[in-house]
């Protein structure tokens, strides 16, 4: 039965379409379910709680730089998972964290905390969920989605495309600006520190939006450097369509010194960006991003692992990023894992596509469907790089956040991380707002101004 249903499968995204979950199946977002399709049970040992609505943000403080207060605090390790005792945990754990166990013994450590199940939803989120649980449906052999609204495209996944495009269209915020950095060390330690100011619209949440303008519009983007010096004044453009194989992603650069806005059509796929250190594919921003058609996606199903999660103490404004930014990894002190259920997506480079990467896994929280963990192999098929992002949810906006997106690059000896508030006095302004002339190519050159 499974091998026919999988045939059924494959052959309806060969037509083009795949079609949405019976409305018998989607009432299970109603019991069984949560709104965003994770279990709502407990695991069978109750490692894993039940889901009971998410974190309160009553009484909950927000600091200086944007990040809640800890509130779990009070909890203490339960055990550490280090290059000495891995083997009996390694069936929680991924290959790449399994690397870095051997890779970095006596650095790379997972501190393991009590497991909370944090992650809240919106009545709003909650609406357009069950709509496209039955309306939203893949189209053009998987490369876009119809009847989409909002957010989580496919609560109950029947396939790897599916799950992923959970990922790309999960909620993140209506609009939002930030201001983040990113260091890349080297072999030695030292570091240069690159701030950026982001700024992120739902397509539909633009303040002049008009519905059926903007239909394969998925949302705008765009984020000038700040600091170094040197690089002050460049800034990026991003048009986020659903569909980039039918609209590839339109995507603008202006540059202070050569006083121009230009097109920027290879900020896509495996192309490494100026403030990568080239340990970064474009792709990999935000975990996984774009158009999914250079890969095979091959759904493997749920399994429980160890993941950054609630990761407060890491973003705090008291911790400094000398602190934890150290030769080789993030500092494990500071970090926290906890143990999840995720969903595991395989993805395989397609015959005749090219992508330095020939295999990627993904493992997506199943309570927000944020890709917490990756592995991605090189053209040999040897692991090559792993990324780690530790996230902490945000009540009061009602939104996962990272405190840090960690790549490692097991040949390199280096690693990016990205996503840091700790030192920037706002890090995040949930009350933004936005018109699409704010995202027009015109609008760059005032951006850039330095």
């Amino acid at each position: 039965m499974k091998r026919i249903y999988c045939l059924f499968s494959a052959i309806l995204l060969a037509h083009g379409a795949h079609a949405a979950v019976p409305a018998g199946e989607a009432a299970k977002l109603q019991d069984s379910l949560t709104p965003m399709g994770a279990e709502r049970a407990a695991s069978a040992d109750g490692k894993v709680p039940a889901w009971q609505g998410g974190l309160s943000g009553d009484g909950l403080k927000i600091q200086r730089n944007g990040t809640p207060a800890d509130p779990y605090a009070g909890d203490q390790p339960l055990f550490t998972i280090d290059s000495g005792n891995y083997q009996q945990y390694q069936a929680n754990l991924t290959a790449g964290q399994i690397a870095l166990l051997k890779r970095y013994p006596g650095q790379y450590r997972l501190p393991v905390y009590p497991s909370h199940r944090s992650v809240g939803v919106s009545e709003q989120v909650k609406g357009w969920v069950a709509q496209n649980a039955t309306g939203a449906k893949l189209v053009n052999e998987g490369n876009g989605i119809e009847g989409f609204h909002g957010a989580v495209a496919f609560p109950i996944p029947q396939n790897g495309l599916e799950a992923i495009w959970n990922h790309i269209t999960r909620y993140r915020g209506g609009s939002l600006l930030s201001v983040n950095d990113s260091a890349a060390p080297q072999a030695g330690g030292d570091y240069v520190i690159t701030t950026t100011e982001q700024r992120f619209t739902m397509a539909d949440q633009v303040s002049n939006y008009e519905p059926g303008k903007v239909d394969n519009m998925l949302f705008y983007y765009s984020h000038r450097i700040t600091a170094p010096s040197r690089q002050v004044g460049e800034v990026v453009l991003v048009h986020e369509t659903l569909d980039q194989v039918k609209q590839p992603r339109l995507s603008w650069v202006y540059s202070s010194g050569q006083r121009r806005v230009r097109r920027a059509p290879d900020n896509a796929y495996d192309a490494a960006g100026p403030t990568t250190a080239g340990l970064r594919t474009a792709d990999s921003r935000d975990m996984y991003n774009g158009a999914p058609d250079r890969y095979d996606w091959k759904l493997i199903g749920k399994k429980e692992l160890y993941i950054p999660y609630n990761s407060y103490r890491l973003a705090s404004p008291s911790l400094k990023y000398a602190d934890f930014l150290k030769p080789g990894v993030i500092d494990a002190a500071p970090t926290r894992y906890e143990l999840h259920r995720v969903w595991e997506v395989e993805a395989t480079l397609k015959p005749g596509a090219r992508h330095i990467y020939s295999k990627r896994r993904f493992y997506l929280d199943e309570d927000s469907w944020t890709v917490v963990e990756n592995d991605q192999y090189d053209s040999r098929g040897e692991l090559w790089r792993i990324g780690e992002n530790h996230t902490f949810y945000r009540p009061d906006a009602q939104v996962l956040l990272s405190a840090a997106q960690v790549f490692y690059d097991l040949q390199a000896g280096r690693y990016i991380a990205s996503n840091m508030s700790n030192e920037q006095p706002r890090g995040y302004d949930f009350g933004f707002r936005a018109t699409t002339s704010d995202y027009s190519p015109g609008a760059l050159r005032g951006l850039g101004i330095r």
